[in-house]
């Protein structure tokens, strides 16, 4: 149906933002499908409020039943990975940077620690821009629900946020280092591009036996862990940087296969947050 086509990436979008999974996104967005064609088309007003509706209340189930799953999840969760570089959705510099900031893996973990209501609002609101009384028609709340839990999550979010993001040059640049001090072997080098308190996550998800089963803290502890990985890449390994997620991005190859995917988070030029994902099932699609 070409009406529901032109949505498609749209609905992505949505999707994606709410879940943190490429895979389950598209199956949201064909279910958000296959209920859009069984409505008689007479009925339906406006077909994007309509589609924006189905598919924030099916993410929103979704999410409930990711959490429980994730109770088991060996190590800790990270999102997928989806490579930005040929489809930035915005042509406008100031919105891509909006745009780009609301996919960072950073930002889809802080997106994690809200509740799925919480999320669905604050995406509505804040990255796709509806009114609190159209989102409340939407989710089957009050407006004054709606306008709440907006500003709750918005309070918990600046809390957890950077103070001071880098810009994408800088990122750019200690990713690079970075990169270079873990290949050479230099202690001292790495040591100096991380944060006090930086923070290490890798997602294995009980596939990979050499992922940190917790996160690692501390500038020493993840600078030893970042040298040990050198041990674990495979034989005749390569690794380029790529646009994941808006943001620059160290791809780890196995031949034709990706073998991980390294991203940071920058604070007043120093790393702050680094995530490795190494399990294979959300590798797949890059």
């Amino acid at each position: 149906m070409e009406s529901f086509e032109t949505y498609r990436p749209y609905l992505f979008a949505i999707a994606y933002r709410m879940l943190g999974s490429a895979m389950d996104a598209e199956d949201m967005v064909q279910e958000t499908y296959i209920r859009f064609s069984a409505t008689p088309p007479e009925t339906i007003h406006s077909p994007k409020a309509f589609l924006t509706t189905i598919i924030t209340r099916l993410c929103m189930d979704q999410l409930q039943l990711a959490r429980r799953k994730r109770e088991t999840y060996v190590g800790p969760w990270l999102p997928e990975p989806i490579l930005t570089t040929e489809t930035a959705e915005v042509a406008d510099p100031e919105q891509r940077v909006e745009t780009e900031e609301s996919i960072s893996l950073a930002f889809l973990i802080l997106l994690e620690e809200l509740q799925p209501f919480e999320r669905a609002v604050f995406l509505l609101r804040e990255v796709f821009e509806y009114e609190f009384a159209e989102m409340a028609s939407m989710l089957n709340k009050s407006e004054a629900a709606c306008r709440r839990s907006f500003s709750r999550a918005k309070q918990h979010l600046r809390e957890h946020r950077p103070r001071f993001p880098a810009s994408r040059q800088t990122h750019r640049q200690l990713l690079s280092r970075y990169q270079q001090a873990v290949q050479t072997g230099e202690m001292n080098p790495l040591m100096s591009l991380l944060a006090e308190d930086v923070t290490l996550w890798a997602d294995g998800g009980g596939k990979i036996k050499t992922a940190a089963l917790r996160p690692i803290v501390g500038r020493d502890k993840v600078a030893r862990f970042s040298l040990g990985t050198r041990r674990f890449m495979p034989a005749g390994h390569r690794i380029e940087m790529a646009e994941v997620n808006g943001q620059p991005a160290l791809i780890v190859y196995d031949g034709n296969q990706v073998f991980s995917v390294l991203t940071i988070e920058v604070e007043d030029e120093q790393i702050r947050s680094i995530q490795i994902i190494a399990n294979p099932e959300k590798l797949a699609r890059l």
